[in-house]
């Protein structure tokens, strides 16, 4: 089925960075929402994407964000692709992407009764909105904005759908192994799953992490 893409997300720290990158992750993701354990300043963040080598996405992760705010942290940042979490709509994710000429993709916080239909539903929307659009990056539904750190219901997922998204919402070492075996997603997530406190990641789980999902894919 192909290598799964991993990104890890909610990065603060210049070691949190290297070590995710020689653990061998595909991008790294950035949180700029104030309200956020994880979130840094378009300036940090800068420092952090300096030590990125070529190939590894650096990606921004906004809520309800203004353009010119986000055209700010992508310039500033130097970042490469956008992640929208809060309630944007697909004519405002595409303003802020053709602002800040970056593609985007979009987290779908997957409600108890959501179906597959609605996941493919909501990908088409966006897709038909803008050609800026890359893909759903699927969480559990929370009242909170960004990720909750728990797991959905996957068999909503089909086998269409798991080859254009981003898997996300608790994912850990104990069962993205299984994840990956059983949907064969494009990308996995995670960002509370590889950490010791907030913010905070560890290198190990981080490593670990990694080698589980290497080990669903085979």
């Amino acid at each position: 089925m192909g290598r799964t893409r991993i990104k890890i997300c909610g990065l603060t720290r210049e070691e949190d960075v290297r070590s995710a990158v020689e653990a061998g992750a595909d991008a790294l993701g950035f949180v700029f929402y104030p309200k956020s354990p994880r979130y840094i300043t378009p300036e940090r963040a800068a420092e952090l994407t300096a030590l990125l080598p070529p190939f590894v996405t650096a990606v921004g992760l906004f809520v309800n964000e203004k353009p010119e705010t986000v055209a700010h942290a992508v310039k500033t940042a130097r970042l490469t692709l956008l992640q929208f979490h809060g309630d944007e709509t697909p004519e405002m994710c595409h303003r802020v992407a053709v602002a800040s000429e970056l593609p985007f993709i979009r987290a779908f916080r997957v409600k108890p009764e959501t179906t597959s239909a609605d996941l493919i539903e909501y990908k088409d929307i966006y897709r038909d909105a803008s050609p800026f659009f890359r893909g759903l990056l699927l969480d559990v539904w929370s009242e909170a904005y960004g990720g909750a750190g728990k797991v959905f219901d996957w068999s909503i997922v089909s086998a269409e759908t798991a080859r254009q998204v981003v898997l996300s919402g608790g994912l850990n070492v104990q069962n993205v192994t299984g994840a990956v075996s059983q949907l064969h997603p494009y990308a996995v997530d995670v960002s509370s799953g590889v950490e010791a406190v907030k913010g905070i990641k560890d290198a190990e789980k981080i490593r670990a992490f990694i080698a589980a999902v290497r080990q669903g894919d085979w």
